[in-house]
C-alpha cells in the first residue's frame, strides 16, 4: 500500500467529535432551570435577563426557546412572548395514562426475557430512590423518582421509546411544580416499586404492568388533590429570580 493511500484511510478512520451549538446548550440551561423549579411555571420568559447573564445575543435564545415550546416546556403567548408552561391538575390523568401504555410495555418487553443486569440497574435506581427518601429534601426524591421510570424505559434499547419518555417525564415534572399546593414529592416510597422490579424479575410482565398501573392511579390522586393521605416532603421554589451562568459559545 502506497504512503498516501495509507494517509487517506487512516483520515477516513477519523470520526469527527460533534460539539454543541450556543442553541443546544442554551436548551439545556434554560430545560434544567424549568425542570429544577428556578424558572417558574406560568413566570414569563425574561428574553433581556436570561441572554444577558448567558452572554448570548437574542436570536440563539429564541431559537432554543423554540425548541422548548415544541417539548411542551414553554408556551408562546401572543402578544406576550414566552412563558414557562403550567400544567393543570386536568390535564394529569391523561399524562398518567400515556406514561401507563409506554411504561407497561417496556416492563414487559424486559420481562420476555429478564437479564441480570438489567434487573441490577433498576435495583440500583430504586436503591437511590429509598435512599434519598429518608431525607428531606424534595427535588433529589423527585430526580431519583424520574430516574427509575426513565431507566426503566432505556433498558428497552429503543431511542424512539427513550425519547417519548424523556418528554412525558418532564411533563411530569412541570405537572408537580404547578400543583397548587407547591412542589411536593411522596415521602415514603410505595411497594409498588418493589413488586414492579420483582415482577419483571420473575418475568411476569402482567403483574409488572398491574403494579405500574396501582402506582399511577395513587400519584394521580395525590396530584389531583382527591387523596392527600400520603405523607410528603415539600420543597419551595421559583422564589428567587434565576441565575445563569455564561455558556462558552462554540459557533
Amino acid at each position: 500500500m502506497s504512503k498516501s493511500a495509507s494517509r487517506l484511510n487512516a483520515a477516513r478512520s477519523v470520526v469527527p467529535v460533534s460539539r454543541m451549538s450556543t442553541v443546544d446548550l442554551i436548551v439545556i440551561e434554560l430545560r434544567k432551570a424549568i425542570l429544577a423549579g428556578n424558572l417558574a411555571v406560568g413566570a414569563p420568559l425574561g428574553e433581556v435577563e436570561i441572554a444577558s447573564q448567558l452572554g448570548v445575543s437574542r436570536g440563539p435564545l429564541r431559537e432554543a426557546a423554540q425548541r422548548l415550546v415544541q417539548e411542551g416546556l414553554l408556551v408562546s403567548v401572543p402578544g406576550r412572548g414566552m412563558r414557562v408552561r403550567r400544567i393543570l391538575s386536568t390535564e394529569v390523568p391523561d399524562l398518567y395514562e400515556s406514561r401507563l401504555a409506554l411504561e407497561s410495555h417496556a416492563a414487559r418487553r424486559l420481562a420476555q426475557r429478564p437479564e441480570p443486569t438489567q434487573i441490577a440497574e433498576l435495583e440500583a435506581c430504586l436503591a437511590r430512590l429509598i435512599a434519598v427518601s429518608a431525607a428531606d429534601a424534595a427535588m433529589p426524591i423527585g430526580d431519583a423518582d424520574l430516574a427509575f421510570h426513565r431507566q426503566l424505559v432505556d433498558l428497552v434499547g429503543s431511542r424512539r421509546l427513550s425519547m417519548r419518555i424523556e418528554t412525558l417525564l418532564a411533563e411530569t415534572r412541570v405537572a408537580s411544580l404547578s400543583a397548587e399546593d407547591g412542589f411536593h414529592v411522596r415521602r415514603s416510597v410505595s411497594p409498588t416499586y418493589r413488586e414492579l422490579v420483582d415482577a419483571i424479575a420473575a418475568g411476569d410482565g402482567d403483574a409488572a404492568a398491574e403494579a405500574l398501573s396501582r402506582q399511577f392511579e395513587a400519584a394521580v390522586a395525590r396530584l389531583t388533590g382527591e387523596d392527600d393521605s400520603a405523607e410528603t416532603v415539600e420543597s419551595p421554589t421559583g422564589d428567587e429570580p434565576p441565575r445563569f451562568s455564561r455558556i462558552e459559545s462554540s459557533e
